[in-house]
């Protein structure tokens, strides 16, 4: 399938967005990038040469002004920051959904199936296997002598 959008430069692109009511701002922490943001969820973009722009940070929500990642630990996702880890409700992964797939349609990146569906967290932390290969034993391998001969 032919891609709907063209391939234009990272200002074009930049200039597309802002068209389309997202803030566009400089991000500080990495020179050339920007933060793109809209409805309480944001992205960091790089200019890159083969295209208009690729993701430096995923899409996350926004939560006190810093670009928050989303962690999933098997019964519930989480919006975490460097100083806070809250819950994250319906209407923020919702948002962030809605979000990234609207930010990759302008920017003509690709849009894969599983992240169509739903939110795609960043992070995967499951409690329940945490420490688990450490309390089971390597298991015997039977080509090798185990010196019951």
């Amino acid at each position: 399938m032919a891609r709907k959008t063209k391939n234009t430069n990272f200002e074009q692109t930049l200039d597309l967005l802002r068209a389309h009511s997202f803030d566009v701002a400089p991000y500080s922490e990495v020179a050339g990038s920007v933060l793109v943001s809209k409805d309480g969820a944001g992205a960091v973009l790089l200019p890159v040469k083969d295209g208009p722009a690729a993701f430096l940070v995923a899409p996350g929500a926004l939560l006190g002004g810093e670009l928050a990642r989303l962690l999933d630990r098997g019964y519930q996702k989480f919006i975490r920051t460097a100083q806070y880890e809250v819950p994250a409700t319906a209407s923020q992964l919702q948002s962030i959904h809605r979000f990234a797939d609207e930010l990759k349609q302008l920017t003509g990146a690709m849009n894969l199936y599983n992240e169509s569906l739903g939110t795609t967290s960043d992070l995967y932390e499951y409690d329940r296997l945490k420490g688990r290969e450490a309390l089971q034993p390597d298991p015997p391998i039977p080509w090798q002598a185990t010196g019951a001969h």
